[in-house]
């Protein structure tokens, strides 16, 4: 069996957050359980370019990759180098008798590295599977170029949907595929870069110190955070760690500005791999108020060290933190938001609790040995083999 990952951006393309963190890993350990991976992705690093070979081989940690240029520098990524390699690659299969072999494993919806892949691989009869990565919502549809996304759905995407097996990674994306295109996927939660280092404990202070760490975008929710952050009694501390947009930032510093809370935001900028376990341990509470999230791996990554979440119900990941009970599950509204962090700032014996235990369910729970198996199995039925 050949598994041929299909994304927009591979690493180090790290700006875009937890998708490519999600793909990159999901690789490396197909390839640890001894299967044939090939990823085709592009040189896209926001709106400038990776600087890596094109077109040639690149063994990534383990997996080979192999980036293209693209002509648009936004959104849409479009590439005819990966389509023209793909069709290459999948007829090279077919002539030497392996189509039956083959599985296409896209990543992501509504760019046209996404769309055009799909058209090829359904055009040779290969079989696909597409992991939406949260695109296949009313949310997302109806939220920055809605006009562009419904008129692609219209003219091709609506068609190479219904011929797609689908694969979510959590219940609520589950939900939002099924309502979207009335197909139930395959549910495999993403793999976890786990930390190394062990959890540190719980630090004894007065002030609630609070991190975000992703992307800086609108669908994060900072904006109802800084709301509610500035309707506390207590004594808070906000670290923001992550990149975005400039004029996005700066407008979220003179929005700070305005409820009078800017001196206790810590911006951190973009924190790599190495720096962010140690980061996610220093604080007291992770806080992630977005308005959606297929699954958000930084919730499992600060669980990981032992540090509690607050988060809203609309991320993926949510549910399993309400199953654990490792940490406060809330709406995203400013105050609901603020009740739910003062009760947790209150609840010391939970967090103590959460410090002592979360590090080994998220070990046992994420284990990447039984992540493997579930898909490969998923790919392995997808061909008639299980």
């Amino acid at each position: 069996m050949k598994i041929i990952q299909i994304c927009a951006a591979y690493k180090p393309a790290y700006i875009y957050g937890g998708p490519t963190m999600s793909v990159s890993k999901l690789s490396e350990e197909l390839v640890k359980a001894g299967q044939i991976v090939v990823v085709l992705t592009t040189t896209a690093n926001g709106k400038v370019e990776l600087s890596v070979p094109v077109g040639i081989a690149q063994i990534v940690d383990g997996v080979e990759v192999f980036y293209f240029k693209r002509l648009t520098k936004d959104h849409t990524h479009f590439s005819p180098a990966l389509f023209s390699f793909l069709r290459k690659l999948i007829v090279e299969e077919k002539k030497a008798g392996r189509k039956n072999e083959l599985v296409v494993h896209i990543h992501a919806w509504w760019n046209l590295v996404s769309i055009f892949s799909c058209l090829v691989a359904k055009i040779y009869g290969v079989k696909v599977i597409l992991s939406p990565r949260g695109m296949l919502n009313t949310y997302t549809v109806n939220h920055k170029n809605s006009w562009s996304k419904r008129l692609i759905h219209q003219l091709l995407g609506k068609y190479l949907l219904k011929e797609v097996a689908y694969h979510a990674t959590s219940k609520q994306e589950h939900d939002d595929i099924f309502a979207f295109i009335g197909k139930s996927p395959e549910t495999i939660p993403n793999f976890i870069q786990l930390p190394t280092q062990n959890a540190t404990e719980m630090k004894a202070n007065d002030q609630y110190q609070l991190l975000f760490l992703g992307r800086i975008n609108e669908i994060k929710g900072l904006e109802n955070l800084f709301s509610a952050l500035a309707s506390l009694s207590i004594n808070w501390l906000l670290t923001i760690a992550g990149e975005g947009e400039l004029t996005y930032v700066n407008n979220l510093k003179q929005l700070a500005t305005q409820k009078n809370i800017a001196e206790k935001i810590k911006w951190e900028g973009h924190v790599n791999n190495l720096q962010k376990f140690d980061l996610l341990a220093s604080v007291d509470a992770l806080v992630l108020p977005s308005y959606k999230e297929n699954f958000a791996n930084v919730i499992i990554e600060a669980l990981a060290v032992g540090t509690p979440v607050i988060v809203s119900k609309e991320a993926g990941a949510a549910e399993y933190v309400e199953e654990t009970n490792l940490g406060w599950i809330t709406s995203n509204a400013p105050d609901q938001l603020a009740i739910t962090i003062s009760q947790s700032f209150e609840d010391i014996q939970k967090r103590i609790r959460i410090r002592a235990n979360a590090p080994s369910t998220i070990k046992r729970d994420f284990d990447e040995a039984a992540l493997a198996k579930k898909y490969i199995h998923m790919y392995r039925h997808l061909l008639g083999k299980s």
